[in-house]
């Protein structure tokens, strides 16, 4: 039977309503792709810019699988800027959080808050202390190297150049952080299985300036102090420049850890004797990896520390 023109109108609308419904309602309960956090320390360290463009590479060759927003902060220790930076993200309803923890027991507190919203955590390159996450009763897998095995290999290497009873100084990073503290042990334990006599340990806060000042102070009050040996290659830089300064090149030793741009010449012309390549970009890819994976439902690649562990390489002057 053939309808009137007008109820031959009426049905076609309604069909192209019913059309126009059912693309809608598919593109409703299609998923939407995760979106990762990923907050660092100091962008202001080669390491975490080098960081970040890994995590970007990373996303672009997967730019279906998920969306990516990178934060960083000025400075190495503004924990309470970090801090805010997480409070952001949880405000902007990100799926997973990347962290960087500018300190290992502050930030605990604002990660619980975020995963008691459903946002999935990863920690990386800076380990959350493991006493405050059991008595949040967290679980945060960790992704990144061990620490105090690298600063270890540096530390022996450096001793193998020098005679036992030597002076040594060790700056470290910011003290409440846990790579900090591995790294200071990794060098104690290379210079103390050598014979060396450490000096003095201070604190550097991951900072060129600040290396710089504390290297400075330890040649003034140290004349024959051998060696400084810098928790970051940040840190090796400012030691460099106090060490010309006081007029000592060639006399007293530096290494650091990082392995980062700036520090290559210097490896080569001798400045630097040693760093370690704890290989940022890779860390950032595997916390992202991780993350998604906890997004998905699914097992990460974490041991039953819940570590995922990185590599870290020496790397000596030529």
């Amino acid at each position: 039977m053939k309808l009137p023109f007008a109820a031959r109108a009426l049905a076609v609308a309604m069909l192209a309503t019913a059309a126009t419904f059912s693309v809608s309602s598919f593109a409703a309960d299609a998923p939407a792709k995760p979106k990762v956090a990923l907050v660092m320390k100091s962008l202001a360290n080669e390491f975490f810019l080098t960081m970040e463009d890994g995590a970007k590479k990373y996303q672009g060759e997967h730019a279906g699988d998920f969306d990516l927003i990178a934060n960083g902060i000025k400075d190495e220790s503004d924990t309470s800027a970090q801090i805010q930076i997480v409070e952001q993200m949880i405000v902007a309803h990100v799926d997973a959080l990347v962290i960087a923890p500018a300190d290992s027991k502050a930030l605990v507190p604002v990660l619980k808050k975020a995963m008691d919203k459903g946002i999935k955590v990863v920690n990386i390159d800076n380990r959350l202390d493991p006493d405050v996450l059991k008595s949040k009763s967290l679980t945060i897998p960790f992704v990144g190297p061990d620490n105090r095995k690298g600063a270890r290999q540096v530390g022996e290497y450096l001793a193998g150049t020098l005679a036992k009873g030597d002076q040594v100084g060790i700056i470290e990073g910011v003290p409440t952080t846990t790579n900090a503290q591995q790294r200071t042990a990794g060098f104690k334990d290379a210079m103390d299985t050598a014979g060396m006599k450490i000096v003095s340990t201070q604190s550097g806060n991951w900072e060129i300036d600040k290396g710089n000042a504390v290297a400075a102070a330890m040649l003034n009050e140290y004349p024959d102090l051998k060696a400084l040996l810098a928790g970051n290659d940040s840190m090796a830089l400012g030691a460099v420049s106090a060490v010309r300064a006081a007029g000592k090149a060639g006399k007293v030793k530096v290494v650091g850890y990082d392995d980062i741009n700036a520090i290559k010449p210097m490896l080569k012309d001798g400045r630097v004797l040693a760093t370690a390549d704890q290989y940022a970009a890779q860390q950032a890819v595997f916390g992202i990896q991780a993350a998604l994976s906890l997004v998905k439902g699914e097992p990460t690649k974490a041991n039953a520390d819940g570590v995922i562990e990185t590599p870290v390489e020496l790397v000596k002057a030529p």
